[in-house]
Parts: structure tokens; sequence; C-alpha cells
């Protein structure tokens, strides 16, 4: 990726995201090639420490709003080797090697040292105004546990199942004249039994499989506010009134 002079200036402090947009960390520093050409940039991840992941500028693009967006994953970033944050000198041959190596990389020619935002100069006496500024970071800490566990209830079921059972009815038939023949007369005790039947409900119970739980989790940014005081020098010139300029 060919980046111009104003475009460097404006990386410093973006936002970095990985190839699936999620974000990184934002920009610490940038290296050039032999050819002032940049070509590497250290990432602050927001890890407490005081080191920064080397991300290559090959296959990078600018996003409209000014944020870089790399050609990797965010692990591959946050495992990449480091700098120390801050740090003026060139990368060695050695930390190229293994910048090439981890990102899959043909080598090249040896960078040279950070570029840096240009200073202006001007002749006569000056004093360097200073001012804090805010560098928000990230840092990872434990936010609790998510557990499962099952325990076994007791509850009520309410059902209804539907049952069979004999009703005895007494018939009186009267005797004619037309069927007296079948019938003959024999007056002493007697006793006649019908078999009876009646259903009843029978409780069974099964253990079957109804449903898969499992915890899943996924990241979430979000923004949450930041209050901070900064401090910041004003200069004041005390000039002669015959030597002040009208304006």
């Amino acid at each position: 990726m060919r980046l111009t002079e104003q475009q460097v200036r404006s990386l410093y402090g973006q936002d970095v995201q990985d190839r699936s947009g999620a974000k990184i960390g934002s920009v610490g520093q940038v290296w050039a090639d032999a050819a002032g050409e940049p070509t590497w940039v250290s990432v602050k991840t927001g890890v407490m420490g005081h080191h920064e992941s080397m991300a290559p500028l090959q296959a990078a693009r600018m996003q409209d709003d000014g944020r870089l967006q790399v050609g990797y994953d965010k692990a591959t970033v946050r495992s990449a080797p480091s700098v120390e944050t801050g740090t003026d000198q060139p990368l060695t041959a050695d930390q190229l090697t293994q910048l090439y190596q981890h990102y899959q990389l043909q080598q090249q020619a040896p960078t040279r040292q950070p570029e840096q935002p240009p200073q202006r100069m001007r002749g006569g006496p000056e004093v360097v105004r200073s001012e804090e500024r805010l560098r928000v970071g990230t840092e990872t800490e434990p936010a609790g546990a998510a557990r499962l566990r099952k325990h076994v209830v007791t509850e009520n079921v309410h059902t209804a199942v539907p049952v069979e059972h004999d009703e005895v009815n007494v018939v009186h038939e009267p005797i004619t004249a037309a069927n007296r023949g079948d019938a003959r007369p024999d007056i002493r005790d007697d006793q006649r039994e019908m078999e009876l039947r009646a259903e009843h409900p029978v409780v069974a119970k099964e253990q079957v499989p109804v449903e898969r739980v499992r915890l899943d989790k996924d990241e979430v940014v979000e923004e949450e506010p930041v209050n901070a005081q900064v401090r910041r020098e004003l200069v004041d010139a005390d000039v002669p009134d015959r030597a002040r300029r009208n304006r």
C-alpha cells in the first residue's frame, strides 16, 4: 500500500482492524523501507505492557474514516513479534526475519528507523508548547464465569385417560303364552354369577432426551465513555508596545 506523507501522519493513533473488521488496537509507529516507502506499523493492542505488535502494510488499506485494515486476523497480529513502545531504533535483521516468517512474506531489503511526523523549524528564539493527550486503550480482565448446572425438580402432571368398566342392568322379561314352553317352573333357592371387569390407569415412566443445552460466547465491541483531565501549556508573549505588530 503506497501512502502519501499526509496519510502517514494521519496513521498515528488510528484504529487498526483485522480482515473481518474487528478492532485489534491502534497505530503506534510507522516504519519505512530503504526507499522511504512505509512497510510496517506497530499496533498497540491494549494489553498491559510496554510492547507493540508489528503488522505489515502490504495488502493493508485505509478506510474512508482513517482506520487501517490489515489483511490478517486479530490473533495473527497480536501474536506477531513486537517492539518496545516508543522505540526509535531501526528494525534489526533478526526482527525482520521473524516478521517475514510470522506473516509468511518474502523478505525484502532492510528498513530504516520509524517515520516520525516532521517538525516545523523556525528561526529566532522559541519555546516548545506541550500538552497532554489521552492515550486510551483496553486491557482484559476476568469478568466472572458462566456455568451450566442441571438439577432435578418434581412437578405434577395432570392428564386424563379413558377407562372402561362393566355396568349391570337387571332386565325383567315377562313369560307369555307364546314362550311359556321354554320355561320350566322350579321353585327353590338359586344363584347365578356374571364376571364383571373394569380398567384402571397404570402409570409408567421413561427417560428420554429432549434438548441439548450449551454455552456459547460472542465478542461484542461497544463504546464506553472515558472521562479524564489533561493539562496543556499556554504561551504568553511579553512584547513591548512599540515592538508589537498590530494585526
